[in-house]
């Protein structure tokens, strides 16, 4: 197995569920992806920090949001890993509640990751929402 697919068959069933429980209100799956390390941004689709104290809160305000999840998924575009850094970029798609309100769209997020003791650990998410008008592009060979 190539390091790349050891690093997503490590870490892509783990953050599917800390992604689909964070659109379900609950924020710890989520938590248990990132690093306590800094440095650790987040250039989110609706909201930014950088710091570990300030993204922690940052979710926690996110997942009150969210609620009744009905789908979440993810197309993989690339990735690559090399020692101690990895990164993805791909598609989420999300049907979910949004403050009650039933919502679905996608979004195109970069994740960069840091192994730490032996797992990997999320440490840059950069995420906004694909324009109605925009076709998503597909996945690189060998992604």
């Amino acid at each position: 197995m190539s390091e790349v697919d050891d690093f997503l068959s490590g870490t892509m069933p783990r953050l599917m569920q800390a992604e689909e429980a964070i659109h379900n209100g609950d924020v710890a799956p989520r938590l248990a992806m990132w690093s306590r390390n800094d440095p650790v941004t987040l250039f989110g689709a609706w909201m930014s920090d950088a710091g570990w104290e300030d993204v922690n809160r940052t979710f926690h305000v996110l997942a009150s949001h969210f609620s009744d999840c009905t789908s979440y998924d993810v197309d993989v575009i690339a990735a690559g890993a090399s020692g101690d850094l990895a990164y993805t970029v791909a598609y989420e798609h999300t049907s979910t509640s949004v403050d009650g309100v039933p919502r679905t769209y996608t979004l195109r997020v970069t994740q960069i990751y840091r192994r730490e003791g032996g797992e990997w650990k999320l440490v840059h998410r950069h995420g906004d929402e694909l324009a109605a008008d925009q076709e998503p592009l597909k996945a690189t060979p060998g992604t």
